[in-house]
């Protein structure tokens, strides 16, 4: 018997990296197509898919701003690069025939639709995977954050953030075999040991809406799906009891 969904409404935290596979930058299709294809895999069982991706595969602006480039100018570059990112994912989504929209927090109507609540709402409900570009429209805020909010005002029942790991360690377990997992974490315990899952204001702001953060590894097909009834191999941060 196949398992209910845990999660209905989830939102799925892509990093910009994740699309560039074992390439150096920008994106790879293949892996796209792959990941594209688990979101499918999702919808298909029930859920109601959200999607942020990030930029870092295209330009990242801290970096740019430790090169000399003022920084609100630099995240507002790496802000375009997630739109460039949603829009190569929506592309394969249709292909695979998934509804989906983009929508922005920086206004481009030629290219894709403005973010606006009760429209993005309007598509969950629809059962369209809506991918939220352009972080939050406001330079110092990460995509974490961004992911974070989005969520919280989507009504997520969780966040999935997909990593190359299957979940969080007290240090990076491809070069320190001796890095321990944990299962479960408070927001507080993630915070007072600094454990790099997400930013401190993407943290604070899961805590203080009790949205639970799922990290989970997403390079093998069908992890998703097992969030999504609560069985992946992840580290669950939420609440403690």
């Amino acid at each position: 018997m196949t398992a209910p969904l845990k999660y209905k409404r989830l939102l799925l935290k892509l990093s910009g990296e994740a699309l560039m596979g074992k390439q150096g930058h920008g994106i790879d299709m293949d892996v796209v197509e792959r990941l594209a294809g688990d979101v499918k895999e999702a919808v298909a069982a029930g859920a109601e898919i959200a999607i942020v991706i990030g930029g870092g595969n295209i330009f990242r602006g801290l970096q740019g701003a430790a090169k000399g480039m003022d920084r609100a100018t630099a995240d507002y570059m790496g802000m375009l690069a997630t739109v460039m990112n949603s829009l190569a994912f929506q592309g394969v989504l249709e292909k695979l025939g998934v509804p989906s929209r983009v929508q922005s927090a920086i206004p481009m109507p030629t290219v894709c639709e403005s973010y606006v609540r009760p429209r993005a709402m309007h598509h969950l409900k629809k059962g369209r995977v809506v991918i939220f570009a352009a972080g939050t429209g406001n330079p110092f805020f990460t995509t974490d954050t961004a992911a974070t909010l989005r969520a919280v005002e989507m009504g997520c029942d969780a966040m999935a953030k997909a990593t190359q790991v299957d979940g969080v360690y007290s240090a990076d377990p491809r070069k320190d075999a001796g890095a321990t997992r944990y299962e479960a974490l408070g927001y507080d315990e993630v915070l007072a040991r600094n454990l790099q899952v997400m930013d401190g204001a993407a943290i604070a702001l899961a805590r203080d809406n009790r949205l639970p953060v799922i990290v989970f590894s997403i390079e093998a097909s069908g992890n998703l799906l097992k969030v999504l009834r609560g069985e992946a191999r992840a580290t669950l941060v939420h609440a403690a009891a």
